[in-house]
């Protein structure tokens, strides 16, 4: 088995999947509040390393299988996917109704038909009822968990969210904040989900810009490098892939065919 076109393969495929998270990102460059993705390559040797080494089997077993098949166990693959929390500017729109989080690990809590999501996306508005919305029309919940509705266009949001119609004090926006992370789940739409035990109600005089919209982290530059980068790599594996099944074979099959008994 030529087990180097198999790993040939199993990279281009790698670099496949870099692409797609680079263009992604590169299609979300404007999307507000939007965090850019990334992801970890490493080895199939690399990820099941402590896993082998527990079965339960004898310790001789465990050794021999460091030399089996070597080759395909070093393919390059994608072992973890992340996204990078860090925030973005922030863009003066003078619209009061545009609220931008000054924390990298608050979101704002929203109704949608799937549940109740958290994003960053502070660009809202009011509907036809007066309600607060999302651009899509999801309502922005508040600390009592209720959507908001207001009888004026005329608002003030103050730096802990808290919301005033007419210069009264109609809801506060409820900020929520996450303990880790690494446990929000991107489901599309800039939306994000993550259970109950990992969140909790920010409490802080200072959370909110209004008037302001964080723009998206993603640095188009290096987005652009990361992409020329996976498509060199691409058509580097194809020549590898080419020179195995191609050149090799053929250089086989003419020895072969010209090896006198």
């Amino acid at each position: 088995m030529q087990t180097g076109y198999y790993s040939a393969t199993g990279a281009m495929v790698t670099q496949f999947n870099r692409v797609g998270v680079i263009t992604n990102n590169l299609a979300n460059i404007n999307t507000s509040g939007y965090k850019k993705d990334g992801n970890v390559i490493g080895t199939f040797q690399r990820l099941y390393q402590e896993s082998r080494d527990i079965l339960p089997l004898q310790n001789h077993t465990i050794e021999g299988a460091k030399f089996l098949n070597r080759a395909i166990t070093k393919v390059p693959r994608v072992v973890e996917d992340y996204t990078e929390f860090e925030l973005g500017g922030m863009r003066e729109t003078s619209n009061p109704l545009d609220v931008a989080i000054k924390v990298k690990n608050g979101f704002f809590k929203v109704k949608t038909e799937y549940g109740q999501m958290l994003t960053r996306n502070g660009s809202f508005s009011l509907d036809e009822n007066g309600i607060l919305v999302t651009k899509d029309g999801n309502k922005v919940l508040s600390v009592d968990n209720k959507p908001i509705q207001l009888s004026s266009n005329i608002v003030h949001i103050d730096k802990d969210g808290t919301i005033f119609s007419d210069k009264q004090a109609v809801a506060t926006i409820a900020i929520i904040k996450t303990k880790d992370m690494a446990k929000l789940t991107k489901v599309g739409n800039n939306f994000y989900k993550t259970d109950t035990s990992n969140q909790y109600n920010a409490v802080s005089l200072d959370l909110v810009r209004s008037g302001f919209i964080e723009s998206s982290n993603v640095n188009a530059i290096s987005e652009m490098v990361g992409l020329i980068d996976a498509n060199r790599l691409v058509g580097m594996y194809q020549k590898v892939m080419n020179s195995q099944m191609d050149d090799m074979n053929n250089e086989a099959i003419n020895k072969l065919a010209s090896t006198k008994a």
